[in-house]
């Protein structure tokens, strides 16, 4: 009876344990569901959504929050429920609602899980309707830096036989030297000889870093043939092939969907000056799985064949203006689409037949895809949709979505909505594209 007594007794603290575990990790189920559920929700909704002035937007979000409109200049009907009057504020996004603006302007939305947790504020930009001009051709790119990149740094063998690495853990991988010695710099080919003049002394230079400016020292090695180096891969040019998605009727114009990145540090370049020109398509590489395909062309890099500059290299593509607004219509248009065309808003985008703009037989020509998915949310700015080619004639010519194709202009019921940006590497048929509204904004900030 001693020995039962006892084995009771010393049971009952294991048995709280195990009751405080099993509490435990309920309380941090609980909250790891509630915060994945969270970071769901988040990431479906939209940091910013447009709405056109005067005109009724429909939208289907299917999201269980309560929104909060803070402006008497927007009215909101809940189109699921007729006894809800306009100018109600509160919206149900779980069910179908309208929104209506008198003027432009941008207002707060405020969403509300629950109807009372605040998670989030939202960007509700009313603006004037839209057209531009599709475009869809084959363009060359030429981009000066605005400094000399720093691709990374490297060994030098010294005329004593020893290798040293003069730039290590102070030049890094995406900075832009800016000056050398107090003197700027347009090329490369100014920094080698400021380094070759030095003298053996230490080489000051001004870097900017991000959005800082650092000023830094190294000091050069001589070689066994005489030159000093400072052991640093740089570039400071760059060139390719893309294509021109739009112009606006006063002639800014848009391309390519995305930023254009460095080959080597995948860095967005900062741009200095340069140029889109006309280009000629001259060899087609066929895309296939686990190998993107590419259009590779002759860029006629000429006063004649310019066709504007390079203001704006950004993550939703790169910008400037036509070089001659009064040839817009000559220069950029098409057979197809020769004449403004109103852009469509996310929220007008459906799933299903689009088209897209591209010039892969040596003239601009008009391509069947689907739209398989739309991502209000998505946070990668050139990846909003999911799109496919259902267009045989171009499956053969290219195998799908190659380089060279980024910025194909892709039409929806008669409106632009977006542009081609990158390929699937497992199926070159499949590919993203970006929101045409996405890249109006860069113009209109």
């Amino acid at each position: 009876m001693h020995k039962s007594l006892t084995g009771e007794i010393n049971a009952d603290p294991r048995k709280r344990r195990y009751r405080r575990f099993l509490v435990l990790f309920l309380i941090l189920d609980v909250i790891g569901i509630f915060l994945f559920s969270y970071y769901i929700l988040n990431k479906a909704i939209p940091d910013k959504i447009r709405i056109l002035v005067d005109k009724s937007q429909n939208f289907n979000l299917k999201i269980p929050i309560q929104a909060e409109i803070e402006s008497d200049d927007v009215t909101v009907s809940q189109i699921a429920k007729s006894n809800v009057p306009a100018g109600q504020m509160h919206i149900d996004l779980n069910k179908p609602f309208q929104l209506q603006a008198n003027k432009t302007g941008s207002y707060k939305v405020n969403l509300k899980l629950f109807g009372w947790l605040s998670i989030k504020n939202i960007s509700l930009d009313v603006i004037d309707t839209i057209e531009v001009i599709p475009c869809g051709g084959t363009i060359g790119i030429t981009l000066e830096t605005d400094g000399i990149l720093v691709l990374g740094t490297a060994e030098v063998m010294s005329k004593d036989g020893m290798n040293y690495e003069p730039a290590l853990n102070i030049l890094k991988t995406g900075d832009y030297i800016m000056e050398a010695n107090n003197q700027s710099l347009s090329s490369k080919e100014e920094l080698i000889q400021i380094i070759q003049s030095c003298d053996g002394q230490p080489v000051s230079l001004k870097v900017k870093r991000d959005s800082e400016y650092v000023t830094l020292k190294v000091q050069p090695v001589a070689t066994a043939t005489g030159e000093y180096k400072i052991g640093t891969w740089i570039r400071d040019d760059t060139q390719g092939i893309g294509t021109l998605t739009f112009v606006t009727t006063t002639g800014d114009y848009g391309a390519l969907g995305h930023g254009i990145t460095d080959v080597d540090t995948g860095l967005l370049m900062s741009v200095k000056t340069g140029g889109v020109y006309d280009a000629e398509v001259v060899n087609i590489i066929k895309g296939k799985a686990g190998q993107p395909g590419e259009l590779s062309g002759v860029i006629h890099e000429n006063s004649l064949s310019k066709i504007g500059s390079i203001t704006k290299n950004t993550p939703q593509g790169i910008f400037g203006q036509i070089v001659n607004t009064s040839d817009i219509y000559k220069r950029v248009s098409n057979n197809i689409y020769n004449s403004p065309i109103p852009i469509a808003l996310k929220q007008e985008i459906k799933t299903g037949d689009a088209t897209i703009l591209c010039n892969v037989e040596g003239q601009i020509k008009e391509y069947k895809i689907s739209i398989e998915n739309i991502d209000f949310g998505n946070k990668t700015h050139s990846k909003g949709l999911v799109i496919k080619i259902t267009d045989e004639r171009l499956k053969e010519l290219t195998g799908g979505i190659v380089q060279g194709m980024s910025g194909s202009p892709i039409i929806q019921n008669g409106k632009l909505v977006g542009a081609v940006t990158h390929v699937f590497i497992r199926d070159a048929s499949m590919g993203y594209g970006t929101f045409i509204e996405n890249m109006l904004e860069i113009i209109q900030q």
